[in-house]
């Protein structure tokens, strides 16, 4: 392999990381479990799936929008079509709708759907990750995996927890309301962030985490998906360690 050949070699797999990474499988693990998923140990399984997928399904775990874009709801509902599509620009919000659909769609029938919704929980988790709404650029690059680690970090020793608020989901337009609204927080806290050029701070952390497992609490509830004993998810303060 000549000089030019490994270049590329690395270039690709730096972009391979760094574009499909998003909260480590503990982080993902914890706001399943927050939310109430009672299958939560299914939540890494979308981050599985890529080392046999490749890209068809790294480019669900995020959306690389131009710096100053404001996410509506026509565009979320836009990217559905490109799900489980090789589209390297991302479409993560379409990913959340479209395997949320396809859960729906299988209960319907009478069908096994829990893999659509394990997916739909991971992508949710996805949605709170701030560097997962810009474009891959130099300080996406730089930072992205050591975000994922110092949050991870704080998980393990239980130093992280979380706050869930209310959040209502009964059709899917509140869905797209909500997603919205927490994407658009995530992207201009990664905007922030990255014209401080710092990481996340452990507040901030915590919030973004707060709007994933609120929300997917409220998909859950939504969707009729299982869930853990309600008496022992009642409280709205919740650690993330020792899951």
């Amino acid at each position: 392999m000549n000089r030019l050949s490994v270049i590329i070699f690395i270039l690709f797999l730096c972009f391979w990381a760094g574009s499909s990474a998003a909260w480590h499988d503990e982080t993902h693990i914890s706001l399943a479990r927050a939310a109430g998923y009672a299958k939560w140990y299914n939540a890494v399984g979308a981050d599985m799936a890529k080392l046999k997928a490749g890209a068809i399904e790294r480019n669900n775990h995020y959306s690389n929008n131009p710096t100053g874009t404001i996410l509506t709801p026509e565009m979320m509902l836009q990217q559905v079509q490109r799900y489980n599509k090789v589209d390297p620009k991302g479409h993560l919000y379409g990913a959340i709708l479209a395997s949320v659909r396809e859960y729906m769609k299988a209960k319907d029938k009478g069908k096994y759907g829990e893999y659509h919704l394990a997916y739909a929980v991971h992508y949710l988790g996805d949605l709170s990750m701030p560097l997962h709404h810009l474009e891959y650029d130099a300080f996406n690059r730089a930072r992205h995996a050591e975000i994922e680690a110092a949050v991870d970090e704080k998980i393990l020793d239980g130093s992280m927890q979380i706050h869930l608020y209310p959040v209502t989901v009964r059709s899917e337009a509140d869905l797209v309301r909500e997603m919205v609204r927490v994407g658009n927080l995530s992207m201009r806290l990664g905007e922030r962030i990255r014209a401080e050029d710092r990481l996340l701070t452990t507040q901030e952390a915590y919030e973004q985490l707060g709007h994933s497992a609120s929300l997917l609490r409220a998909v859950l509830e939504y969707t009729g998906a299982p869930r853990l004993d309600q008496a022992a998810w009642g409280e709205t303060s919740v650690s993330l360690a020792h899951f």
